[in-house]
């Protein structure tokens, strides 16, 4: 592109994009590996509610106390996988460090997650963690159709 046969040593107008494409491609591969470690928590499908109050903010903060139900005898707290009986134990030194009005927990709990199991982990963060404010997680319906995490007290 630089010099053309026969010695003709002129200048070429047209632009060199392979440097750039190269660039796009890399950031592309960097988004597309990157991206799927954003979510936080454990992905767990969740009841739809039509009447649930707005989104909580808080629920996607990296320091909210967010405790994941996928299937019954199953709990995480946060990513990490834990014991039904650790909770409340996890829960009350999580808590200890935030000040009173940020003290929520934020349960998610499966579709096909028993009733039981849910009352158990609400209990189990009563008993050790003194806490006075738990928020069930729901999937909101928009009026678009589009749907976003809600939770539900």
């Amino acid at each position: 592109m630089g010099m053309s046969a026969g010695g003709g040593g002129g200048f070429n107008s047209e632009i060199n994009v392979t440097p750039m494409v190269d660039i796009m491609l890399v950031l592309l591969i960097i988004f597309m590996v990157v991206t799927p470690f954003l979510q936080q928590g454990v992905t767990v499908a969740i009841p739809r509610e039509t009447n649930s109050p707005d989104v909580d903010p808080a629920i996607i903060k990296e320091s909210s106390v967010v405790i994941s139900i996928p299937q019954d005898g199953e709990y995480y707290l946060g990513k990490e996988k834990i014991n039904k009986g650790d909770i409340g134990t996890e829960v009350k030194r999580r808590m200890e460090k935030k000040p009173p009005e940020e003290q929520i927990v934020y349960i998610k709990s499966g579709v096909g997650v028993s009733y039981g199991d849910v009352v158990g982990v609400i209990d189990e963060v009563r008993r050790k963690g003194e806490v006075q404010q738990i928020g069930l997680v729901a999937d909101k319906k928009k009026k678009g159709g589009a749907e976003t995490p809600a939770p539900a007290s």
